[in-house]
């Protein structure tokens, strides 16, 4: 069976990439207790193409509460829920959003990342990826070992989500400046308190969260599972959200001549722009990177603090794939933060209304777009203007999460903006949606590529402890290629759990 088969890898095995059972007595425990709880595990596949092959399924759990700590919502870590979440959709959930709006001819295509179940948002598709083959290694022990899922705030809440339905310890570990819904969230989720560990800073202290993690390591039964250095989080989203992409993208594009440009996300973990290596090989496609104008760590080498929650800075991701990245583009937090105001408040759903002839439903769609999901709409504004796109382009990107998670933040900007008439809405729409211009925009060359992924030594090597060898091996695409390999054996090795 290929569960017990050797086989050596390049890097650490600690990444998550285990293809064997390493420990086969805590593997056995984790079979016997996700089996008590009468917990399936779903494959990479089924996540994949839930409409093909968990049709039967959903069907069955359609009465289940998508926010419910109920493992049936494994069912339903994937793109294609509906808008109720319990249901499948054909196509996953997303907005086009034309030159109406956007002030640029190429159709901006949003696909919306609030359909996932229990956290509203996709990091919990990433957490499943870096926990379960974990378990299905035996590496971590369901009734021994605490999960602890550093992040900057929606990470760590699909974490505790995956663990507590799984039956296992859930720690997050977020810097304490995040918006105060996160932590109501995980206040309700986790198992007591002390379960979520407040780090100095906001957005931008992800070095903060590192150091934490490393002191908590030094209890063995605490397990890292680190989204920035863990493969899994590349690997589940090249798998699954790829394909979603792809499938919207076929989509919008019906029978007319529409060429898919580029994929945009922003940094974050760099999990998500995994997507843009399936969508490069597919479609063509470029892949474009977003960071914080007020912390250019990829642009300029430059540091900061910032409101774009979620995206995570001053560090290159370990699981960056640099070397196949095509653009790197920055996008002020200033406007992100109006343009939520003006999405998210009457007066300017009301500009819209009039200014651009939204109706109803395009202007409730806008909830649909949180701080971050700006930020990469405002990206691939940018993009579409500096590669002249016109009418027969699209330029793919998600929304990784709604306005759920920052009410606080759109009080704070209200305060701070004061009362929004006509006339504020009208220039916040015309400087930060329509003013949007090529400025901060990086193509990159071989030199450009190198100096980004030189960048991320500082962090991995001399910080974390990466052996200089693993941290070179990510340079050749080949390396980021034969990752996918491990999806048909993980896949496998669940046949083999669920046994």
């Amino acid at each position: 069976m290929a569960a017990t088969e050797s086989h050596e890898w390049d890097v650490d095995m600690s990444m998550g990439l285990d293809r064997i059972i390493k420990n086969h007595a805590s593997y056995d425990r984790n079979r016997q207790h996700l089996a008590d709880a009468g917990v399936v595990l779903p494959r990479l596949a089924d996540l994949a193409d839930p409409v093909q092959r968990l049709s039967n399924k959903t069907a069955s759990i359609v009465s289940i509460d998508p926010d419910s700590p109920d493992a049936v919502n494994l069912f339903r870590v994937h793109w294609h829920n509906d808008e109720s979440r319990r249901g499948l959709a054909a196509v996953p959930g997303h907005i086009v959003l034309g030159p109406e709006l956007t002030g640029v001819e190429a159709k901006i295509i949003v696909v919306l990342g609030n359909r996932f179940p229990m956290i509203r948002a996709h990091k919990v598709l990433a957490a499943y990826g870096c926990l379960v083959p974990r378990l299905l290694s035996g590496l971590f022990d369901a009734e021994r070992h605490r999960a602890v899922w550093p992040s900057t705030g929606n990470y760590c809440r699909g974490g505790v989500a995956i663990s507590r339905i799984l039956g296992c310890h859930g720690v997050a570990v977020l810097p304490e400046g995040m918006s105060r819904e996160r932590f109501t969230w995980l206040e309700n989720w986790v198992a007591d308190p002390s379960d979520i560990i407040r780090t100095p800073g906001t957005e931008s202290n992800v070095k903060e969260i590192y150091d934490a993690c490393n002191t908590l390591a030094e209890d063995p039964n605490n397990v890292i599972l680190n989204q920035f250095s863990e493969f899994g989080n590349y690997i589940v989203h090249r798998a699954v959200t790829g394909p979603a992409l792809q499938r919207v993208f076929e989509a919008v594009r019906g029978e007319d001549a529409l060429t898919a440009r580029a994929f945009v996300a922003a940094s974050g973990s760099a999990g998500t722009l995994a997507t843009g290596d399936y969508l490069k090989k597919s479609l063509g496609a470029d892949i474009c990177v977003v960071e914080a104008l007020e912390c250019p760590t990829l642009l300029y080498n430059g540091y900061g603090e910032h409101n774009i929650q979620g995206i995570g800075d001053k560090h290159v991701p370990f699981i960056h794939n640099v070397m196949n990245t095509d653009f790197v583009i920055g996008v002020s937090d200033c406007a992100t933060d109006h343009l939520n105001l003006l999405f998210n408040t009457t007066v300017g759903r009301d500009y819209l209304h009039v200014r651009a002839g939204l109706g109803q439903e395009r202007l409730a769609s806008l909830g649909d777009l949180g701080l971050s999901s700006i930020a990469n709409i405002l990206g691939a504004i940018k993009y579409a203007k500096y590669a002249g796109l016109g009418a027969g382009d699209a330029v793919l990107t998600v929304a990784t999460d709604g306005t759920e998670m920052y009410g606080t933040e759109l009080d704070r900007t209200q305060r701070a903006v004061g009362p929004l008439d006509e006339l504020a809405a009208a220039e916040i729409y015309g400087r930060y949606m329509l003013g949007a211009v090529t400025d901060h925009t990086l193509e990159l060359d071989r030199l450009g590529r190198e100096r980004v992924f030189n960048l991320g030594y500082y962090t991995w090597v001399e910080q974390q402890g990466v052996s200089l060898d693993d941290f070179d091996a990510r340079r050749d695409q080949s390396f980021w290629d034969r990752l996918m390999d491990l999806v048909p054996i993980w896949d496998q090795m669940i046949n083999a759990f669920n046994g």
